[in-house]
């Protein structure tokens, strides 16, 4: 499995309750241009029309040897492939209040470019402060232990 992009502000800006593995809809352009790397999720969201999963606002950069044929925006909508059962269980949760459908990281299994999504729900700042100061503590820990390792 090889990680092409992962949303560092997620696990940061929202609790994390559910994962779902979905496949993308994509041009072979935009596989290409994936497998350089060239790709970003921050302020990318999902989005539920019409009984189907959307992915907005992550960005494709345009592959540079494709010539005339790719000129497409490297911001549009893209669809995301779920099961029926996994869509309906995610409409049910997003309608409620507070929750929401957000991208993790796409990624290469085998040869197929998937996506990992997450049904999440925001965080206050408070809850900020305190994974913060939890991190914090757990650095000032690690750092502790490897100098009584060295020390030894």
């Amino acid at each position: 499995m090889k990680v092409i992009a992962v949303n560092k502000s997620a696990s940061f800006e929202y609790f994390i309750l559910d994962r779902y593995e979905a496949g993308i809809v994509l041009e072979g352009a935009e596989v290409k241009s994936l497998r350089a790397g060239r790709a970003s999720l921050s302020e990318s969201f999902c989005e539920v029309k019409g009984g189907e999963v959307f992915l907005k606002n992550m960005h494709i950069a345009l592959y540079d040897k494709s010539g005339a044929f790719s000129t497409r925006d490297a911001r549009k909508d893209r669809k995301l492939l779920l099961r029926r059962e996994e869509i309906s269980k995610i409409v049910g949760k997003v309608n409620e209040r507070g929750f929401t459908l957000v991208p993790l990281k796409i990624y290469f299994k085998d040869a197929l470019v998937k996506a990992e999504i997450a049904l999440c729900k925001g965080k206050h700042t408070y809850d900020k402060k305190h994974s913060l100061a939890e991190r914090d503590v757990k650095r000032e820990m690690d750092r502790a232990a490897k100098e009584f390792s060295i020390q030894r």
